[in-house]
C-alpha cells in the first residue's frame, strides 16, 4: 500500500471516518491542518531544547495533538467515539503546567521579542501556529460545524503554555528578552 493514493489529485480529501470527502481549501481542512502545522513546529521546537523535561512534554503534547486533528478531521454526522477525542483532564493538565511555570519569580514581567535563543524562538513561532490554529476553530464552529468546547480550550491554553516554555528557556539561559528595556515603550495590560 502506497501513501500516494491520488484520490487527492482533484483537490479533495476523505474526512475521518472515510465516508465523507471535501475540498482540500475547506475550513474544516484547514482548520485539522493547522493542528499538523502545530505538532510540525512543535517537533522543530523539541528537537532545538536542552530542557529534558520541556522536550518531553512538548512529546507528550505534539501526541495530544494528534487527538485534536482526530475531533477536528470529524465530520459531524460521524458516530461519536466511545471516549472524546480531547477530554477535560488534558485541558487541565496544561493549565497545571501554564500555573506551574507562571510561578517561577520573573516569568510574567513584560512582552517579549523573539528571536535570542534559538529553542525559544523555535517555541514562539509554534505558538503563533497555535494562535492561527486556534482562530480557525472559533471560524469552523462560528460556521455552524459543531466543535467541543475542550478542543477550543485545549488550543488556548496551549499556546499560553507554549509563551511560557519560550520565556523559561530564555530565563534559563540567562537572556533577557524583554520588550521594554529599562522601563521605556508602552504598556501592556499582559506579557502574553
Amino acid at each position: 500500500m502506497s501513501i500516494a493514493t491520488q484520490s487527492g489529485d482533484d483537490g479533495s480529501t476523505t474526512l475521518a471516518g472515510g465516508r465523507s470527502r471535501l475540498s482540500k481549501a475547506a475550513l474544516r481542512v484547514e482548520t485539522y491542518g493547522n493542528i499538523d502545522e502545530l505538532g510540525a513546529a512543535l517537533g522543530l521546537a523539541r528537537s532545538l531544547c536542552a530542557d529534558a523535561l520541556l522536550a518531553a512534554r512538548t512529546e507528550s503534547i505534539q501526541r495530544e495533538l494528534f487527538r485534536v486533528g482526530a475531533a477536528l478531521s470529524t465530520p459531524p454526522e460521524a458516530p461519536a467515539p466511545p471516549t472524546p477525542h480531547v477530554s477535560p483532564h488534558m485541558v487541565e493538565a496544561l493549565t497545571a503546567q501554564v500555573h506551574e511555570l507562571e510561578s517561577l519569580p520573573g516569568m510574567l514581567s513584560d512582552w517579549s521579542v523573539p528571536g535570542a535563543h534559538p529553542a525559544a524562538a523555535a517555541f514562539d513561532l509554534a505558538r503563533t501556529v497555535c494562535r492561527r490554529a486556534e482562530r480557525s476553530i472559533v471560524a469552523l464552529r462560528d460556521s455552524g460545524s459543531p466543535v467541543s468546547a475542550d478542543v477550543l480550550a485545549y488550543v488556548n491554553r496551549l499556546s499560553d503554555l507554549l509563551w511560557l516554555y519560550s520565556r523559561k528557556l530564555e530565563k534559563d539561559a540567562g537572556v533577557d528578552s524583554r520588550l521594554r528595556k529599562n522601563g521605556d515603550g508602552p504598556n501592556f495590560s499582559k506579557a502574553w
